[in-house]
């Protein structure tokens, strides 16, 4: 007879260790033809599509044979002398569609203290820029005339491009960072140079080979800023986790051997780390129910990474520990990584649940739920850039100072108009729909001819963004827009801008977010139910994993919504969470929290099949996984807590989301709350005869 295959991922490994140059020359030459594609092939980046009505008016738009233009504001006193001398100094420079407090009622704000100027960029392409340039100049000239004026210039491109710029700076923080914390972390674990660089770069390529893949697959879906910053967290997290589950095991099995011990390694967290690898990538692949192209772009550069993390971690990284042998422990640190596999804290804590497992399980879900109650008062509303940035930063405390004086004019609502039939919209009766739709709006509007099509640009009041916003866009969408344009024949039209747009997001995330959350919910019950061949065992993961996410979602009401450690966490709530994030946590959360599930539930199995009692099995199980679980939360946490110094509300947000629910996840739910659980099901956790048909199997491996 003979004998059964070892499963998949140990041949793959077996082979890497045989053929160790060629597994790593492999993995180097992917690396580099990934850099290759992304830096040599060809291609436009694919542009987003805003959702809903806001999406069908910029489509409108992206039709038309010229672009919509760019308009700038300058926030200046009501003195004539220095109104007269800016526009005259603006007109020399080249700016167009001048408008001012001297031939304009509607730009003098509502006190009656301010006035506004708002010119137009001209040109086309790389133009723009230079004019842009040339414009600002103008303005700071005035400036320097009258110095106590106090100018203030906020417009299209000048806020876009301090946005641009401070998201480009928080990148590269959180690239010179990450690294830093990552292997501080892996020394202390480890105590050796050699064994803490291995994981460190290992995520390090993974994460270049992800980036050169990015860039080929951005010629097709959009992939924008913040999922770049969230490849480079999410590969470094990953990457380092993988190889530290499957070097600490290695570390654990080297009484039998260097080779040996390697697929034992293979056999076992190599199993755990493909099956957790493969819950994320199925999980994250929900997002694609929202139909939302960004987010698109966010799951595919997800499934990159942490596929390329996977194969990773069971072909180069034996290959590299077999070449290495005992020299993975060369650089020693003295006290550093000397505690051993098995950690006693755990054991401890393990063991006292379990006597108790009724109590530890109720206060440890209390104690859940209180921290989710926040959460159902949470609202979805992202942050204006003048709410997003600092005031620190120029040209945003002149966006908020321009802000308070004419409420909405730094985001104004993009009224799109077209004729239905192809030809020009511009017809007197559609200027009188106009002064008819713009009479009963803020101030002030304006009308502008983009080819065949018209743009009115209207004020929503407010912040741009906030709820005195949203009401204006709802009124405009709902009565005032049917009641004017609508009585027109032939005239389609469209509520677009920033402020729609965001608007159309986060109710396009919220009616499919039942879909996202349906689907995830099912595809880890199944997904654990094949792995574990238990009802219980899914039914308890999914129930823990609620929890965490609720806990989540109210520790982000209460700190970025209520302002709880706003100071201490540098910036100024604005009442809201932003619109996206929820369900994004939910997706990665489930998928990460599986992880360390699995791997513990896999330890604990491995003790039950040896003959362990239930109880002793949860104990031993965990004493033998929630160490190394902990360190790699820690190094998550550490990577994800960079998000919290960087600029941008909407990082710090992500990263406090991501770095407590993984830090909460890894100590009270899988240390405290997973062991009574599974303690309160005793055998019943478990088929009799699926723990029958491993027994066999399992008591070839080593467990010491």
């Amino acid at each position: 007879m003979l004998p059964a295959k070892p499963p998949v991922v140990e041949r793959v490994t077996n082979w890497s260790v045989r053929h160790r140059a060629a597994a790593i020359l492999g993995w180097l030459a992917l690396v580099v033809f990934a850099w290759a594609v992304g830096t040599f092939v060809p291609g436009t980046d694919a542009r987003s599509s805003p959702a809903g009505d806001a999406g069908a008016g910029q489509a409108v738009l992206d039709r038309q044979a010229t672009r919509e233009p760019f308009f700038e504001n300058v926030l200046v006193p009501r003195e004539t002398t220095v109104v007269t001398d800016l526009v005259a100094t603006l007109k020399t420079a080249g700016a167009a569609d001048i408008r001012s407090p001297l031939d304009d009622p509607a730009q003098v704000s509502a006190d009656g203290r301010s006035g506004l100027v708002t010119f137009r960029i001209p040109g086309t392409g790389t133009e723009i820029r230079d004019h842009l340039a040339t414009a600002s100049a103008a303005v700071r000239t005035v400036a320097a005339r009258h110095p106590d004026a106090h100018l203030a210039q906020a417009g299209d491109l000048s806020v876009s491009g301090a946005v641009d710029q401070s998201i480009k700076e928080d990148i590269k923080r959180s690239e010179t960072r990450s690294l830093p914390i990552t292997v501080l972390i892996l020394l202390v674990v480890f105590g050796s140079l050699v064994a803490a660089a291995i994981p460190v770069l290992l995520a390090g390529t993974t994460v270049a080979a992800a980036f050169g893949f990015l860039s080929l697959v951005d010629n097709w879906i959009p992939v924008n800023s913040a999922t770049s910053a969230m490849t480079l967290l999410i590969g470094m997290a990953v990457g380092v986790d993988y190889s530290l589950f499957f070097l600490r095991r290695v570390r654990e099995e080297r009484a039998h051997g260097v080779d040996e011990s390697i697929r034992i390694a293979a056999r076992t967290s190599g199993h755990v780390i493909v099956v957790s690898g493969l819950t994320v990538v199925l999980c994250v692949t929900g997002l694609l129910f929202t139909g939302l192209d960004n987010l698109q772009g966010l799951t595919v550069s997800t499934i990159l990474v942490v596929g390329l993390a996977v194969l990773a971690a069971v072909t180069v990284l034996p290959a590299t520990l077999s070449l290495l042998g005992h020299r993975v422990d060369r650089g020693r640190i003295p006290w550093l990584g000397n505690r051993g596999t098995r950690s006693r804290f755990w054991a401890a804590v393990a063991g006292v649940v379990t006597r108790r497992p009724a109590l530890w399980s109720g206060i440890a879900a209390t104690a859940l739920v209180l921290l989710a109650l926040p959460a159902v008062g949470i609202r979805l509303q992202d942050p204006a850039p003048t709410e997003s940035l600092p005031r620190t930063i120029p040209v945003i405390d002149a966006a908020a100072r321009v802000q308070e004086a004419f409420p909405g004019v730094t985001m104004p609502a993009h009224v799109v108009l077209w004729n239905e039939n192809g030809g020009p919209v511009d017809t007197p009766a559609v200027r009188q729909a106009i002064g008819e739709l713009t009479a009963g709006t803020p101030k002030p509007a304006v009308v502008v001819p983009v080819d065949r099509a018209l743009v009115v640009r209207i004020p929503l009041g407010g912040t741009g963004n906030d709820e005195a916003a949203s009401r204006t866009l709802t009124t405009l969408r709902e009565t005032l827009l049917p009641q004017t344009i609508g009585r027109l024949d032939g005239v389609g039209y469209a509520l677009a801008g920033r402020t729609a747009e965001a608007h159309d997001f986060t109710a396009q995330v919220l009616a499919r977010a039942p879909y996202v959350f349906g689907f995830i919910l099912l595809l880890a019950f199944v997904l654990l139910l094949v792995v574990f061949r238990s009802v219980a065992v899914p039914a308890v993961s999914i129930l823990l994993n609620l929890l965490s996410v609720g806990a989540a979602y109210g520790v982000l009401t209460l700190v970025f919504q209520n302002g709880f450690l706003a100071p201490l966490l540098g910036f100024t709530p604005y009442g809201g969470v932003l619109g996206w994030l929820p369900m994004f946590l939910f997706v990665l959360l489930f998928g990460l929290s599986t992880d360390y599930h699995v791997f513990i539930l896999s330890r604990i199995r491995e003790r039950r099949q040896a003959g362990a009692s239930a109880r002793d099995a949860i104990v031993e199980g965990t004493a033998r996984s929630s160490g190394v679980v902990t360190s790699a939360a820690l190094i998550m946490t550490g990577v994800f807590s960079i998000f919290l110094s960087l600029a941008a509300i909407e990082y710090k947000m992500l990263g406090l989301g991501m770095a407590f629910a993984i830090l909460l996840d890894a100590t009270l739910v899988r240390g405290v709350l997973l062991p009574a659980a599974l303690a309160l099901f005793g055998d019943r956790l478990w088929r009799p005869k699926a723990v029958a048909d491993l027994n066999d199997q399992s008591r070839t491996l080593h467990l010491s």
